[in-house]
């Protein structure tokens, strides 16, 4: 499962200016991650070969001193929860207040790493003053400048050291996550599943407690599902609901190899959805949309057709993604979205002989080369599969350097035209010969 990091603390400390830091500026980022709502961000990063995902869980809006405070213990307890590690950040200018008090009482009583953030420290002056979060007995303190980046690489070398070992699965079987917004009928599709015959489903106890890996094997087939439905939790900040079913959603999509992504037909494709689907594309996960409640609309002989359209012009460029339209209260194709992430898992994994790769592509590429560049002109003459949790391919030329993004999608096209790839994120490189 991947490690997650989340940066927590009371207003105005940084934290979002340290987020931008991990997930922008270094070169290994994968992409960035907008959450359900506007202040909420989710992105991937990487250092020293560990690739994590960052939550920064600052920025909040209220009118009432009382709610806005709660509302931040709401979102520690749920960072404490949820997290691999937690860097509690603190502000050198301002010394420690009440409300960093607080939180450092729950972070004390918790079991997670925890990595005290001292920002602002940009002189030996302040490093002198930051010794005074020592006091919240919370061990060693990292004395960073989030807007410079001083100190935030010693920080992050003590980061990966509290990662969670990469856990190797006994259970080899494919795993399906079914995710998206709440009341889209995840929770249904599951009960559909399994229905009555409780002997084919084998609950295993997840790494929280929301979090459940049923095994399905009927009908022929044989996989893990884990069951990201039941995320709401009860709390009066919508603000902390929302946040803790993103931190649920992303766990079980980083653990899965086919992302079910069920969207509304009566609400149609939105920005969240648009969120996950792209979180998946960029953790070259498998993907097949389902569009739930199709009972619901009212149909013509076009209406499928104009709303795969508006899907597919929604998630483009990446638009190679099966669509499966159901009714799961009706019984409606539920098997053939089973049917459809297994095709999925099979074209993520699908290995293509390098003979048989060149013998298609190379004649495409002769008649249809790269644009000369300055008078270059770029020869390919060899391409072969990378191995991969995905489809990876490189095609050997003369000027890699010269081939530009539109022959990407031109070289990506083609291939998807000659082999059955629908539904798995593919990645192309062009390299020295």
């Amino acid at each position: 499962m991947s490690n997650i990091v989340a940066i927590v603390g009371r207003p105005n400390v940084g934290k979002s200016t340290l987020y931008n830091r991990l997930t922008e500026s270094r070169k290994a980022i994968v992409d960035d991650f907008s959450g359900v709502t506007r202040d909420r961000h989710y992105g991937v990063a990487e250092w020293t070969h560990h690739s994590f995902t960052v939550i920064d869980t600052g920025g909040y809006v209220a009118n009432s001193a009382d709610v806005f405070e709660a509302a931040i213990r709401e979102q520690v307890v749920i960072a404490i929860e949820e997290a691999t590690v937690i860097l509690f950040m603190v502000d050198v200018t301002t010394g420690i207040t009440d409300l960093d008090d607080e939180i450092a009482t729950l972070l004390r009583r918790s079991k997670k790493p925890v990595h005290v953030v001292v920002n602002k420290v940009d002189n030996n002056a302040q490093q002198s003053d930051a010794t005074v979060f020592y006091s919240l007995g919370l061990g060693e303190i990292y004395n960073i400048s989030s807007m410079t980046g001083s100190g935030t690489g010693e920080l992050l070398d003590e980061v990966v050291k509290s990662f969670d070992e990469e856990v190797v699965e006994e259970n080899s079987l494919p795993k399906f996550a079914i995710v998206g917004r709440p009341n889209v009928g995840k929770s249904s599709i599951i009960n559909a599943l399994i229905g009555k015959e409780r002997n084919i489903v084998t609950p295993i106890a997840g790494t929280t407690r929301d979090s459940i890996h049923i095994h399905y094997n009927q009908y022929g087939h044989d996989f893990m599902l884990v069951d990201t439905a039941g995320l709401r939790k009860k709390t009066k900040v919508k603000e902390n609901i929302e946040f803790y079913s993103v931190m649920r959603t992303i766990k079980a999509l980083e653990e899965a190899d086919v992302v079910i992504l069920m969207i509304d037909a009566i609400e149609g494709i939105e920005s969240q959805d648009i969120n996950i689907f792209h979180l998946a594309e960029k953790n070259k996960k498998g993907i097949v949309i389902v569009v739930n409640k199709w009972d619901l609309i009212e149909k013509n002989n076009k209406t499928i057709k104009v709303f795969e359209e508006q899907i597919r012009d929604k998630i483009a460029p990446f638009t190679d993604v099966p669509i499966v339209f159901t009714s799961v209260t009706e019984k409606q194709r539920v098997l053939k979205v089973i049917e459809t992430a297994q095709q999925v898992y099979e074209n993520r994994k699908r290995k293509i002989p390098t003979s048989k790769l060149n013998d298609l592509m190379l004649p495409i590429i002769e008649n249809y080369p790269p644009p000369s560049i300055k008078g270059k002109y770029v020869k390919i003459k060899y391409a072969t599969q990378i191995a991969g949790t995905s489809p990876m391919f490189a095609f050997f030329c003369n000027l890699p350097q010269y081939v530009k993004e539109p022959y990407y999608r031109f070289i990506e096209n083609k291939m998807r035209e000659n082999f059955d790839l629908s539904g798995a994120p593919v990645q192309i490189w062009f390299r020295q010969k």
